[in-house]
């Protein structure tokens, strides 16, 4: 990704180096954030972000969101800081999972921010939850992205008109959408391709 000075990704897929975040926007512009170095742990650029919380400026505020492969936490945190009601942060990797803990009491959005320490999959398996707005960037190499659109739709865990941020390789083959989501952005910056989907509903 583009985001860190210094940074090296051996064979494996772990991150190395200035292991740091920069919240862009909002309450905690500016605030930058800790996180270890993880297989597939892969923050999403700051130039990025800031082009999709652009995109979402007039939607994130009293938003209900849900960030299913936290990582760093750069797209969760950056919702709450800008004014997200809710938001529920997903992450497997336990060492990961407490950075998050640690950053959310450095950040003191307890109140806004839900940490669950789970796989994705597995979670949606549970009883859904409805969000208007979902973060879907996985490790690039696991191939998460279509059997997680998949279960979204079906599991009743997205609102009427809920948006929905992919973000993957730009090498990968795109995921096969349901047939009520729209792709309303699409983008492409170095290596990896961004889009903004919205589900139809009334």
């Amino acid at each position: 990704m583009l985001l860190f000075r210094s940074v090296v990704q051996n064979k494996m897929g772990i991150q190395r180096g200035n292991n740091r975040v920069r919240l862009i926007g909002g309450s905690h512009g500016g605030r930058r954030l800790q996180f270890p170095a993880a297989m597939g742990l892969r923050p999403t650029a700051d130039r990025v972000r800031e082009t999709l919380f652009n995109w979402l400026q007039q939607d994130i505020a009293s938003a209900s969101c849900l960030d299913l492969f936290a990582g760093s936490g750069a797209l969760g945190f950056e919702a709450a800081s800008r004014g997200a009601a809710h938001v529920t942060m997903i992450e497997s990797q336990r060492n990961v999972f407490r950075s998050l803990q640690q950053n959310l009491s450095l950040l003191q959005l307890q109140d806004v921010i839900r940490l669950v320490n789970a796989d994705a999959l597995r979670w949606l398996q549970g009883s859904a939850e409805m969000y208007q707005l979902v973060f879907l960037d996985p490790p690039f190499n696991k191939k998460l992205m279509q059997p997680v659109i998949d279960q979204l739709e079906r599991g009743g865990w997205l609102a009427p008109k809920a948006l929905i941020y992919l973000e993957q390789d730009v090498h990968d083959e795109p995921p096969q959408l349901p047939d009520n989501w729209r792709v309303i952005r699409d983008k492409t910056a170095g290596q990896v391709r961004y889009r903004l989907v919205q589900r139809a509903g009334i």
